[in-house]
């Protein structure tokens, strides 16, 4: 038995934020019915073609998943999908602003029919305020959420490499729809949750904030370094390459010194005695640290930091990800069935014991109208989809 098991949700989703919340929702059981438009479906079906044709988004975000392609303006569709919303646990829709309201989906009018509804909506900036029906890509969030001003190097502000926008907004939708079903187990009441991505993101730049809040100046950008804590981040070794450590308190500074660096005095020299001296001294520590590792691979500098018990890494490519020691040691890949054959994926990284992640197969755009619209009584519009 799987935690969601018996939960519908029905949604009306595109792209990633909503897609990457009901995923997680249907590998823990939940029944999850995409609504898709008719032809060409969810936009991020056609991002690119990498994984044998299809969208490499797309079949990250939606396994496990029925699909249902209706026509949301005709009558016939939209009695498909108040009918689904009157019988489901959850309806979620990530549309442009106030198009769910337009087309009679708004939480309003679909939780006076159904009260017991978790009703999500997800937007870029949330309803109200001047910002409500600006268009919200997870690059321009990340923006104006100030997270490329502090990404980067100093001559170059960057986006995060992935859509963290999306994402902080995705796990805030799951996570809140966790939280009012088993709210809706004491109360019998559903509820309505709105999550914007600006909030979502903004709610993950809390240190950044208020280093600049409170100390009047926002964290440099630093690359791969960190901002505020040194030594943190990237050193040449002999070899070229590069380890990656991290120096958490006075006395792994101390430790590493004495046994990493071979010189117990740098632990008390006046440029490096704490933290903030180090972060200020950054390009003096950078040097002794990298002179002491000019003699060693960074495969052997890792290991001496391992050995000590100084946290370490080597900066490893995709590939190297895809077949990670850790990973592999632990199991944690399934294969699951899409259109093009079976594929790779990782297990949801919250599996509670006792329970399979369902790992489903990735539907084909409509692939599950007519079985949906039989299952409620109605039937398909003559000479296609509703």
């Amino acid at each position: 038995m799987n935690p969601l098991d018996g939960i519908t949700v029905v949604s009306l989703e595109q792209a990633v934020a909503a897609p990457f919340a009901t995923r997680q929702l249907a590998d823990l059981g939940a029944r999850v019915i995409k609504v898709e438009r008719p032809g060409p479906g969810d936009f991020a079906r056609g991002y690119d073609e990498t994984v044998k044709g299809m969208s490499s988004h797309f079949v990250w975000l939606n396994r496990s998943k029925e699909s249902i392609a209706l026509d949301l303006k005709s009558p016939q569709g939209q009695e498909a999908i108040t009918t689904l919303a009157r019988e489901a646990d959850v309806f979620i829709q990530n549309l442009a602003p106030g198009a769910a309201e337009r087309l009679g989906l708004g939480a309003e009018t679909l939780r006076a029919a159904n009260p017991r509804l978790v009703h999500v909506s997800i937007s870029g900036y949330g309803p109200g305020g001047p910002y409500t029906t600006k268009k919200a890509y997870d690059l321009l969030v990340q923006c104006e959420a100030g997270l490329v001003s502090i990404t980067g190097t100093p001559d170059e502000p960057s986006k995060v490499g992935i859509s963290v926008a999306d994402i902080a907004a995705g796990m805030y939708a799951y996570t809140g729809i966790l939280t009012a079903l088993f709210q809706r187990e004491r109360t019998g009441e559903g509820a309505t949750l709105e999550v914007s991505m600006l909030e979502a993101l903004a709610e993950w730049m809390g240190f950044p904030l208020n280093f600049a809040t409170y100390g009047g100046t926002p964290p440099p950008r630093s690359g791969a370094k960190h901002a505020a804590i040194a030594p943190y981040g990237p050193f040449h070794c002999g070899d070229g390459e590069q380890v990656f450590l991290g120096i958490q308190n006075e006395r792994e500074w101390a430790t590493f010194c004495d046994q990493v660096l071979g010189n117990a005095d740098l632990a008390t020299d006046p440029r490096f005695e704490r933290n903030s001296l180090r972060v200020d001294n950054g390009a003096e520590l950078t040097a002794e640290i990298e002179a002491a590792f000019a003699s060693q691979t960074a495969e052997q500098a890792a290991a001496r930091l391992e050995e000590v018990g100084i946290a370490n890494a080597l900066l490893r490519d995709l590939a190297s990800l895809a077949a990670h020691p850790q990973l592999e040691a632990r199991d944690r890949w399934v294969d699951y069935d899409s259109p093009v054959g079976k594929l790779r994926a990782l297990i949801p990284p919250a599996t509670l014991q006792g329970a399979t992640p369902v790992m489903g197969p990735i539907p084909t755009v409509g692939e599950h109208t007519d079985a949906i619209l039989a299952e409620l009584g109605l039937a398909p519009a003559a000479g296609g989809t509703p």
